[in-house]
């Protein structure tokens, strides 16, 4: 017996001996070889182990492949040879469980070896591998020669992306492989799918062009338009985005109003009317995924709602919803809530690629408001400037043409064209003090004449605005034309006049006091046949985006203060004849007979 087998001997002896105190027996693999010496040894060890006995190296490999044993027996002289043996079965072992294809390719494009994975891909993509490989073998090659005694310059590796047909895409790592005389003879090949990651990626920076180009066209071109352009074409473009990049169908923005935590819808597609009328609020518990992404900022994906206690009913036969936050900085200024008929159609990919279109989402919106606001700042500074000025030189006028008037008593045909030109800086003091106040006026009211129109005599308008100037105006304008008007101070009022009388039209300020535009539409909406809906901001002003809602759901139209008397009638007449029109089709639904029969 051998020095080693002796050793061996005595340590599993010793080992089976305990096992055996406790009446287990363990595998044991033997390699028995070509030597007799070890036949008591194996006589020994079968008394307490379980043995497996082999005559080679590559039964003892294969037994391995398919067995799990406690210890190896052999003689010292197959020791080493079944060392490195194992060695070269657990690097195969490996080489075939890792996730990356692995191929060793010469110099001519023959692939000598490959593990699994590379194996179970097609021809057209080792085709691809072996000429990149190839390609990289002369790359190495041609790298310089290392002088006498120097280590090879050899760069250790290169890296590839391929392009295979189909839209597949693979990254690849090749390694040369040098000889000891400082030649590549082979390239070492590490490759692995990428398309995920490419297509994934490729999204991204889809839709970061998108954004950059929402926000872009908010600052450049849209400054050219007025805020019903903007408006318009801001909800086209976020619409077409949303659609046919995300490819989200059914989806609503809901921003978030400061002052009363409310989430306000301003964009929504695909969704029924029920659901987007749904108050929500800004608050974690009671108000809908809606109301806690808000309040928490954090996105939530909802796989079933029919199992989610915080979903609330939103589009028809919904089975699924993602809702990410819309920030603007630091701060949450509302909601993108998307909603699908399949279950679990969300994943983290989706989650992503909503938080980054709905980042560029907010800048729009806040670029188009700070455009407003600039402009009602810009708007009443020059005003203010301009008043500034005049009112000293028309008090040093109203002054001088008071003493002119009094030297010239008795010249009657003089002091009459002094009254004029006094009365004239009048007019200028009042319209200056208009100008101040904002654009509360209506272009050429004041000269109109007006006659009886048989389109609107008789009709019942309602006029809310809290500027007194305005309402009245609006009124006296409408009376020359055969109007009734009823005239509210606030939208409170505006709101009980319609709970009160039926009205065939509704002429409202955005802005108010207590209620908004948007509040009067929506009131308005509940009517049967429902009025048509004018709506009027100054210089553009829409603090709860009451446009972009309202347009949504069919308001008439917009006026932006200060309008001409003639674009007032003219959508007037629009939305009388367009009343007309439903009371004539509710008519013909209840009768069941065509209009003149």
């Amino acid at each position: 017996m051998t020095e080693l087998a002796a050793w061996v001997y005595d340590a599993v002896l010793g080992r089976w001996r305990a096992i055996a105190l406790a009446e287990t027996r363990n595998k044991v693999l033997v390699l028995a070889g070509q030597s007799t010496t070890n036949a008591s040894i194996i006589d020994t060890l079968g008394e307490h182990c379980e043995l497996t006995i082999t005559k080679s190296i590559d039964q003892a490999i294969e037994s391995l492949r398919h067995e799990h044993y406690d210890a190896i027996f052999s003689d010292s002289a197959d020791f080493l040879p079944l060392e490195r043996a194992l060695v070269s079965q657990q690097a195969n072992l490996v080489l075939n469980t890792i996730g990356e294809g692995v191929c060793i390719v010469d110099g001519e494009a023959r692939c000598n070896w490959m593990n699994k994975k590379m194996q179970a891909w097609p021809a057209r993509v080792h085709e691809k591998i072996r000429r990149t490989c190839q390609e990289a073998f002369e790359l190495f090659s041609k790298q310089t020669s290392p002088l006498p005694n120097e280590t090879p310059a050899f760069n250790r590796s290169k890296r590839y992306s391929l392009n295979i047909e189909d839209q597949q895409f693979m990254e690849m790592i090749a390694s040369p492989v040098i000889s000891p005389a400082g030649q590549v003879v082979q390239v070492v090949a590490v490759v692995w799918d990428a398309t995920g990651t490419r297509r994934l990626q490729q999204k991204i920076d889809a839709i970061d062009k998108a954004g950059r180009e929402l926000v872009r066209l908010e600052a450049d071109a849209l400054s050219k338009m007025n805020v019903g352009q903007r408006l318009h074409l801001l909800e086209e473009k976020i619409i077409s985005y949303t659609r046919d990049l995300m490819h989200f169908d059914h989806f609503a923005i809901r921003l978030l109003d400061r002052k009363s935590n409310k989430l306000e819808v301003v964009i929504a597609h695909g969704l029924p009317n029920d659901s987007l009328n749904i108050e929500m609020f800004a608050e974690a518990e009671g108000h809908g995924i809606s109301g806690y992404v808000a309040s928490t900022g954090r996105s939530y994906i909802c796989p079933d709602i029919e199992r989610d206690p915080r979903y609330v009913v939103g589009l028809d036969q919904a089975k699924s919803s993602l809702t990410v936050p819309l920030r603007l900085h630091d701060k949450i200024i509302g909601i993108l809530n998307i909603e699908s008929r399949q279950r679990a159609a969300f994943n983290e990919d989706d989650r992503q690629f909503a938080e980054i279109f709905g980042r560029y989402v907010a800048i729009a919106l806040n670029i188009l408001d700070l455009m407003v606001v600039e402009r009602v700042s810009t708007s009443h500074k020059v005003t203010d400037d301009v008043c500034s000025l005049l009112a000293g030189p028309l008090n040093d006028l109203h002054i001088d043409i008071g003493a002119l008037m009094e030297e010239f008593i008795g010249h009657d045909e003089l002091r009459g064209k002094l009254q004029q030109i006094l009365d004239n800086v009048q007019v200028m003091r009042k319209t200056m003090r208009q100008a101040a106040d904002g654009p509360s006026n209506i272009i050429g009211a004041r000269d109109v004449v007006g006659e009886i129109d048989p389109l609107l005599a008789g009709s019942q308008v309602l006029v809310a605005d809290d500027d007194p100037n305005m309402r009245q105006t609006i009124k006296d304008v409408l009376r020359k034309f055969g109007v009734v008007a009823t005239i509210t101070t606030n939208g409170t009022e505006a709101m009980a006049a319609l709970d009160r009388h039926g009205f065939d039209l509704i002429i409202s300020d955005i802005r108010m006091p207590d209620k908004s535009g948007y509040d009067i539409f929506a009131a308005s909406r509940r009517m049967q046949p429902t009025p048509p809906v004018i709506l009027m901001t100054g210089f553009g002003y829409d603090p709860n985006h009451s446009i972009m809602r309202a347009s949504q759901e069919g308001l008439h139209a917009v006026l932006y203060k200060p309008f001409k008397v003639e674009l007032l009638m003219l959508e007037v007449r629009k939305a009388m004849q367009i009343r007309k029109a439903r009371v004539a089709a509710q008519v013909q639904a209840i009768s069941g007979q065509p209009d003149g029969r």
